[in-house]
């Protein structure tokens, strides 16, 4: 995740570099269940309105989060599927809220209503982020169901009142770019405390759709709309949060665009973003899916590490005897091609690893998601090696590394 907002206040009021403190654990994203009243388009568990077999019990899930807890793992954002289709959610909420853990609700919001909001409530979560893909046409269309619009603004209002973190999460394609200045509107109409932007990833349901995955221009000027958008609203003393997620190249795009508007803070902010250091998948970014299966993020489901119902969590995560998490621990990651030659490595981290293995099967194989040109990452096209990437089988773990 890019925290747009946090480097903007750098920019606007510059304050020393800290000492760069490394979080206690992973966060960890966890699909509580599979189930869920939509089929969106770009979903990456694939899910549907049915009962899927031989998920994780509720008395698992709790006796997981204490091994969680001693392995220093602060966040826990609890999706799914449609996290408030599951029947003990609220027991689970309540139980990571009484370990101490920041909890986040992961939500189409169409399911929020007069009936269960005060248990929402009651839940204290941190932050509750709702899927939003357009405006109403278009969101509807996204989500396969008429209404969903509606109650998905519904959700949030409901929220709001209740005096709740909520905020947007949107995943651009080419079919919605059009309305992202809509949306950054409608974030200011209606108080919304945060806005998630996704780029789309070659995972899931997203897979299936690639095709329609926004040409890097596009990708440039959504990015220019969410620059100009968040510091907009730190000039004018706002607290809105401007974030993205599955594109670390954001970070050097931050770069490029303060040369052109702040000039004077760019060695600074270097030095900050450096510190930040890009992607952080099998390192502090962690998944667990229905059945117990750890990933190295969100978008390896097609790769388990391990399940919980075999080895705690905290076996799993610091295991590099799995070649995956070997890479993905090591710096500088054993990357290839054009990220392998990127003068910027340092901000980014290599970016997603998932788009480069559905695109070559090779995990170090550059990102194809990189929006930058060679001559902005000072790039050497010449000392490129093309050969051609090595297919790796993740499906059976038989992963290697691409020499």
């Amino acid at each position: 995740m890019f925290r747009i907002s946090q480097y903007m206040k750098q920019i606007h009021q510059p304050t020393p570099l800290a000492p760069k403190r490394n979080p206690s654990g992973p966060v960890v994203i966890w699909n509580l269940i599979r189930r869920c009243n939509l089929t969106c388009k770009h979903c990456y568990s694939v899910s549907a309105d049915k009962h899927f077999p031989n998920e994780l019990s509720t008395d698992t899930v709790l006796n997981a989060m204490h091994d969680l807890k001693q392995f220093g793992v602060p966040v826990l954002i609890l999706s799914g599927g449609e996290p408030l289709m599951h029947p003990d959610i609220f027991e689970i909420s309540a139980y990571a809220k009484a370990l101490g853990f920041y909890v986040g609700l992961s939500t189409n919001g169409v399911l929020i209503d007069e009936d269960n909001i005060q248990k929402i409530a009651d839940a204290n979560y941190n932050y509750v982020g709702i899927s939003i893909d357009g405006m109403r046409e278009t969101h509807d269309k996204f989500r396969r169901k008429e209404g969903a619009f509606d109650g998905a603004m519904n959700g949030i209002r409901l929220c709001r009142e209740q005096g709740i973190k909520v905020g947007l999460r949107f995943t651009m394609t080419q079919d919605n770019f059009s309305e992202l200045p809509d949306l950054l509107q409608l974030l200011d109409d209606e108080a919304i405390d945060k806005f998630y932007f996704s780029h789309l990833n070659y995972a899931g349901r997203g897979d299936k759709n690639r095709k329609d995955d926004v040409v890097h221009q596009r990708t440039r000027e959504a990015m220019d709309l969410l620059f100009d958008a968040c510091m907009k609203s730190v000039q004018q003393g706002g607290s809105k949060e401007f974030v993205t997620g599955n594109n670390d190249a954001d970070g050097v795009y931050l770069l490029q665009w303060t040369q052109k508007h702040y000039p004077d803070q760019v060695e600074a902010l270097r030095a900050k973003l450096e510190q930040w250091g890009g992607n952080s998948s099998g390192v502090n970014i962690a998944n667990i899916d229905t059945l117990g299966n750890v990933h190295p993020d969100t978008m390896w489901w097609n790769y388990n590490l391990g399940n919980i119902k075999d080895r705690p969590f905290s076996e799993i995560w610091m295991d590099t005897s799995d070649p995956l998490m070997a890479g993905l621990k090591a710096f500088p990651r054993p990357l290839r091609g054009r990220c392998g030659a990127c003068k910027e490595f340092t901000i980014c981290g290599g970016n997603t690893r998932t788009r480069a293995f559905q695109m070559t099967n090779d995990p170090w194989w550059e990102d194809p998601g990189c929006y930058l040109t060679d001559a902005e990452l000072g790039i050497d096209a010449s000392t490129i090696s093309h050969q051609k990437p090595e297919s790796i089988g993740l499906k059976t773990r038989e992963i290697r590394f691409a020499s």
